[in-house]
Order: C-alpha cells, then structure tokens, then sequence
C-alpha cells in the first residue's frame, strides 16, 4: 500500500436518515475541510471511543450533528483505498472559535444506541442452540452479526427464557462455549477468547507501514493467567483494514511471529504529521 496522498470521508446523520458527508475534493477544492481524529478500540465488551474535530462545517451540517444519537461514519486512508475506520454515535459535542477558525469537537462511542437501548425478551421451549440466541438478540438490537470462523455453539436441552438488556442476554449465551462478544464499526462481533476472527493473515512489516521497533509488553499474572501474557507494541502508518481480532505477521528486525490484535489506536490529522495506528499485539 502507498501511504501518500490521504484521503478521507466523514459521512453524518440519523440513522436511516439524510445527513452530509464531507472529505471529497475536486480539482477546484483541492484541499478537504480541515479533520483531527483520534479511535481507541480494543476487544472489550465496552463500547469503542471515537474522537474528532472538523472546522469550519456550515450550519446545516452543525445542526444534524446536534440532533440526537447522530451516527457518524469515518474512512480514511490513501488514494481511492478508504477502510472504514470507525462508526459511532455522537455523545458530547460542542462548537468554539480556534484563532479565526469554528472548531466542532465531537466524543463518538460505538455501539451507543444499541447497548443503551436493547432491552430483549426471549423465551425458548425444548432444545435451543445458543448461535441461533445470539442471532435473535442481534435482531432485537438492529446490528448485524459476524461469527468467527471457528466459533463453537451450544444446545441447551432445557430451553432458554431472558427478559432484560440485550447485552447481558449476550454474555450468558456465549458463556456456554467460551465465546465472546463486542461491537466493532456497528457489526457484533463474537469469537472464542484470545483468538482471531478469520484465518486472513495480514502482514506487518517496514514494507507494508511498520515503523520504528516494536516494544515488548508483558502482561500481569491475572492476565497471563487468562492467556493474555505477552507481545509487542508497534506502530505503524494508518491502515484500517486490520482490525481487532484480526490476525497478524509481524516481521522487523527484532521479532518475527504471529499475533493478534488485542487494541489499536489511530490518529491523524489532515493538514500535519503523520496518519498513525498504535497497537498491542498477543502471541496467537
């Protein structure tokens, strides 16, 4: 992959619903309205963070922002190759003057609306497959739903009755075969603990955007002991296509290995520096 000439497009607007999109440029409007992002993911149950300030937006746009549970959808990487980087609700937003500039500074989280407000109902007689559970719960929330490519199901005999947050319906059907669950870029995700979601290896090398040398990272004796125990930190030049879960070859002078990934932090800025991911990768 090439990493020059960055490209990026921030889409805006109720779900379902006319919003705007902003980050084309044309050969009269060489230049894309000035972005500031910053997204911290990790394979948690917790709801991914986003955070972004755009410049200058026009009131139309300012006013959809404004509305509640605005969905935000970001994509960002070089030439016509724009991964989706992150989607997320609006949860804080505000406007202030930056020198002769308007700032809109705007906190995201992933999964908001259907975390807060997925409250199931569920109530199965005989034989019931907890996959097909899942699946239900994922209807009941309005997210689509992706199943590792080795993910283990369960029959539970005796039925399965719930009443109460979807989130927690979620935690008992995959506690049964050892699963687990997040939201990432508005997809449920569930796949085994500490494994990767497909078998598609992505390489990390100089070549490819490594930078610098990796950092190795050990974790503590309740962490090792779930079989989190050790890898590296790296960074390397923004690419949203590798996300967590996924599964990694790193290759550096220092280390060669498989690994997951288990958190990653992108950042950038359209006018300086740098499009940058950090991440920690684990032993697969």
């Amino acid at each position: 992959m090439k990493n020059f000439d960055r490209q990026y497009r921030l889409a805006a607007g109720p779900a379902g619903g006319a919003g705007f999109e902003v980050g084309a440029t044309t050969p009269e409007s060489p230049t894309a309205l000035h972005i500031r992002f910053m997204v911290d993911k990790c394979d948690a149950e917790a709801p991914n963070m986003g955070i972004v300030s755009l410049w200058n937006l026009n009131p139309e746009q300012l006013a959809i922002l404004n509305e509640r549970d605005c969905l935000v959808t970001l994509r960002a990487g070089y030439q016509r190759h724009l991964p989706l980087v992150f989607v997320g609700t609006v949860t804080y937003i505000e406007t202030s003057l930056d020198v002769g500039d308007r700032e809109t500074y705007m906190e995201l989280a992933d999964g908001r609306v259907e975390l807060r407000d997925s409250y199931v109902s569920l109530s199965y007689a005989g034989k019931i497959n907890t996959k097909k559970i899942i699946e239900d719960v994922a209807a009941d929330m309005g997210v689509a739903v992706s199943f590792s490519y080795n993910a283990e199901f369960a029959d539970l005999p005796n039925g399965f009755s719930f009443v109460g947050p979807g989130r927690v319906a979620l935690d008992k059907a995959c506690a049964s075969t050892s699963l687990q669950w997040a939201i990432q870029n508005g997809v449920l995700q569930v796949k085994r603990k500490r494994d990767t979601m497909t078998r598609e290896v992505y390489l990390l090398s100089p070549e490819t955007g490594l930078l610098g040398i990796p950092k190795k990272i050990t974790y503590g004796e309740d962490a090792a002991a779930h079989g989190d125990q050790s890898g590296y930190e790296v960074e390397y030049f923004l690419n949203g296509a590798i996300g967590i879960g996924d599964f990694i070859r790193l290759e550096s002078m220092i280390v060669k290995g498989y690994f997951r990934m288990k958190s990653v932090e992108m950042r950038g800025d359209n006018l300086e520096g740098d499009w940058i991911c950090t991440a920690k990768l684990i032993h697969a």
